[in-house]
């Protein structure tokens, strides 16, 4: 009874508050028509009624308020001035040459599901178990400053901090890849990003990449499908693409693919609405995942698991390794695990969101990981990447760093941390510095795989005519009209063989649709605001004066002679 009477009180008093502080007209009018997002400051200051501390310079000395002023004072002895200005010169770091643009958030992975029988890895086991984890979505082609609802692939990269080290995921929000050899990683990425000369978005390299490299054709048609702009982070699935090996305590091997499924729902955004939401809010993705969770509408997916044992991934008639295609159906089953949930905002978004670092190869014990040839590549290339923006030591910047470490990694660029103290910083030594364990559980076979360089475009007749409806499959041909409106003529008709070739039908409705918008005239020309004539009166005396004083200026032999 006491305890009812306590929340009562409390419910009371907030509600009481809330009462006085909506009695002002002015307030209430600010919260109907602002989101979280808009109100940040003011719910700061609404948290912080005094001034949080006194101003110090980056190395902790008090700042004076006159040192706030560089006006008429000497900027080389105002320390202040010296801090602001030289910090401002460097705060910026190296942007992502992919997903540079992003937003992140924290959460948590919980256990809803007994998968102890395929992976021995703690973090999946123990139905109720919560591990911390940092989620980063991301555009993938679009600079600092792009918008986000353009039509490409939405990244999701996942760091859950578990008790046996980092375990990353990093996803897309389709199935399946654009490429499978990581030799075409450079030209994949120069030929979609803008054009060396012009500096602008050029399709034509894009189109030439593709059909230079058909095996692409499948992600394609993901990218040109409805699926191609998802309606905002919140409301996609997302895959890591690659078929990672498992195992359990018997030493037991499988195969498996992981996929986060949105619990909000799959929802995505047709052309003219994303054009519209980008010119009036290029933010859209990153705002409403913000407010969502600000509002403690928390976004979640559920981690489920396509899986296949050793026995029945040697019969399959497709390779299941290939990061282009999809699994065919009825070769799999599917294993739920569990749910990741977001549930905080950053207190400062470039802490999190611009310093986090994501790798595959951040596995854990019963997950051994991927084992085609483009995952081994990705091993290496993103921790070079990573050293290359935030150091050697970026897994020592806090939003990176595991819960435990020991290692012989010594000195570098900041932050260096503890840097090991006083321990041994060599390996094998006498003096009882860190030492390896043996996991006893894992398989005893090494697999080794030979992948085909065949192109196969079945996946990409299958996604047109199985997971496409007929209005999708329409849309999927008339978003592809503009991209080819402005290719040179023989690269349309590659790319209008090239879609015939996975399906007669699809080809058919790309030729029509690309002849109509050829025959479209183009939009007018935009009506520029001319300024009024205030403005040139303005600017012709100002001409007018300046002409004046350079013909009352006496001559260089003038001055001279004055002198």
């Amino acid at each position: 009874m006491k305890e009812h009477n306590i929340c009562m009180f409390q419910f009371l008093l907030v509600c009481y508050v809330q009462y006085v502080a909506c009695g002002d007209p002015e307030l209430v009018a600010y919260y109907n028509r602002t989101d979280p997002a808009a109100r940040q400051l003011w719910e700061f200051k609404n948290t912080h009624p005094e001034p949080i501390g006194l101003l110090t310079t980056g190395s902790g000395k008090l700042v004076d308020i006159r040192e706030t002023v560089a006006i008429n004072s000497d900027p080389f002895s105002n320390l202040y001035n010296v801090d602001i200005i030289t910090q401002l010169n460097a705060e910026r770091v190296p942007e992502r040459v992919v997903h540079a643009k992003g937003t992140a958030a924290f959460g948590y992975f919980e256990v809803t599901h007994d998968v102890s029988k395929y992976t021995k890895a703690d973090v999946f086991n123990g139905i109720g178990k919560k591990t911390p984890l940092v989620a980063r979505f991301s555009t993938v082609l679009q600079s600092l400053g792009g918008a986000d609802a353009s039509r490409e692939m939405k990244g999701l990269a996942v760091k859950m901090y578990t008790n046996e080290g980092n375990l990353d995921f990093l996803c897309i929000n389709f199935p399946t890849y654009f490429y499978r050899d990581a030799n075409d990683f450079l030209h994949f990425v120069h030929s979609f990003k803008r054009n060396p000369k012009t500096d602008l978005p050029d399709f034509t390299s894009a189109f030439d990449f593709i059909t230079k490299r058909p095996d692409s054709f499948h992600g394609f048609l993901w990218f040109l499908s409805d699926f191609g702009i998802p309606n905002g982070y919140r409301k996609m699935d997302s895959f890591p693409v690659h078929t990672y090996v498992i195992n359990n305590k018997k030493r037991e091997r499988y195969f498996v693919r992981f996929s986060f499924r949105s619990e909000q729902g799959v929802e995505n955004l047709s052309s003219e609405d994303a054009r519209e939401i980008s010119s009036r809010d290029p933010n859209y993705f990153n705002r409403d995942l913000y407010n969502a969770i600000e509002e403690k509408n928390y976004p979640a997916w559920r981690l489920e698991m396509d899986l296949m044992t050793y026995d029945q991934i040697k019969k399959v008639d497709y390779n299941p390794f290939e990061v282009t295609r999809s699994w065919k159906k009825g070769t799999y089953k599917t294993v739920p695990i569990g749910r990741l949930v977001l549930d905080r905002n950053p207190d400062n978004n470039f802490a999190v969101s611009e310093q986090s670092t994501f790798s595959p190869a951040r596995l854990v014990p019963g997950i051994p990981g991927p084992i085609d040839t483009m995952f081994r590549t990705r091993r290496q290339s993103y921790r070079d990447a990573q050293s290359y923006r935030m150091s050697i030591n970026h897994n020592k910047i806090e939003v990176n760093a595991p819960k435990y470490s020991k290692n012989y990694l010594r000195d570098g660029k900041p932050p260096v941390g503890e840097n090991g103290r006083d321990a041994p910083n060599y390996y094998p030594n006498s003096f009882n510095g860190p030492i390896p364990y043996v996991d006893a559980d894992l398989p005893k076979e090494r697999l080794s795989l030979l992948e085909s360089n065949a192109v196969d475009l079945e996946p990409a007749a299958t996604f047109y005519n199985d997971l496409l409806n007929c209005q999708e499959r329409e849309r999927l041909a008339n978003n592809s009209a503009p991209l080819l409106a402005v290719v040179p003529p023989f690269m349309q008709r590659r790319m209008l063989k090239l879609f015939t070739l996975v399906d007669v039908d699809l080809g058919r409705r790309v030729t029509e649709s690309l002849e109509k918008f050829l025959r479209t005239p183009p939009p007018p020309p935009p009506k520029p605001l001319i300024p009024s004539e205030k403005y040139y009166k303005q600017q012709q005396q100002t001409k007018k004066k300046k002409s004046r004083n350079e013909q009352n200026k006496p001559t260089a032999t003038e001055e001279c002679y004055r002198h």
